[in-house]
């Protein structure tokens, strides 16, 4: 799963931007300053920058300029364009005006992480391989025959890994249809996969909302 930088000296917005990162399954660490940020960056490598511009000590461009080649989303009180140019200039990957809302902030993150991670080529688990090129899925070394559905279910399924899915956001991803009420048709295909894949321990349900493909980190 993603690993995300919150970099936000208001105490109260980092934990809030940290917990609902967190709730929805991305790996979070969190700094105040840019010194703090910059310290943790030497640790481990992120797949994200959320950055506030103004800091205490530094700014935001400072520190993704010291962080160049990882993708930065802004966060900032002004909203003047040229902040935003400026941000945009330095190779931002998005900007977004405090006060916003956080499903907002989550759906850019989401965005901008689906455009700059590298896309697997296989994915291994308790003996099943997907090879997400040739869209094929084995078992022990065995092919398992996945019907065109099952097989968009599953990858949409282990791509978000760790994240819970709505039934809605399933069809709309593997089906690419949307939908509203109630739908047999993800329980139906997800029994399926289960049964197939032994994948019983893996995806799991969430009552009343839909399901997530969990893995240890």
């Amino acid at each position: 799963m993603a690993k995300i930088l919150v970099l936000e000296d208001e105490r109260a917005i980092n934990e809030l931007v940290a917990l609902n990162l967190s709730m929805v399954g991305y790996t979070v660490a969190q700094a105040y300053t840019g010194a703090e940020a910059l310290a943790l960056a030497k640790k481990e490598p992120f797949d994200l920058l959320i950055l506030d511009v103004m800091l205490p000590d530094t700014d935001g461009f400072t520190v993704y300029e010291k962080l160049k080649g990882t993708p930065a989303i802004f966060l900032t009180a002004l909203g003047e364009t040229a902040d935003k140019v400026k941000g945009f200039e330095r190779g931002a990957d998005d900007y977004i005006v405090k006060p916003f809302e956080m499903t907002e902030l989550l759906l850019r993150v989401e965005a901008v992480l689906r455009r700059t991670q590298k896309t697997e080529e296989h994915y291994r688990i308790d003996g099943m391989d997907i090879d997400f090129g040739a869209k094929t899925v084995t078992l022990d070394g065995r092919p398992v025959d996945l019907t065109m559905q099952e097989y968009s279910l599953l990858e949409v399924l282990v791509k978000n890994r760790n994240i819970a899915l709505s039934r809605q956001r399933l069809m709309k991803e593997a089906w690419d249809i949307s939908f509203m009420g109630e739908s047999r048709t993800v329980d139906v295909h997800v029994q399926r996969l289960r049964k197939k894949l032994n994948l019983g321990d893996h995806i799991a349900t969430i009552y009343r909302f839909g399901y997530r493909f969990e893995e240890e980190p």
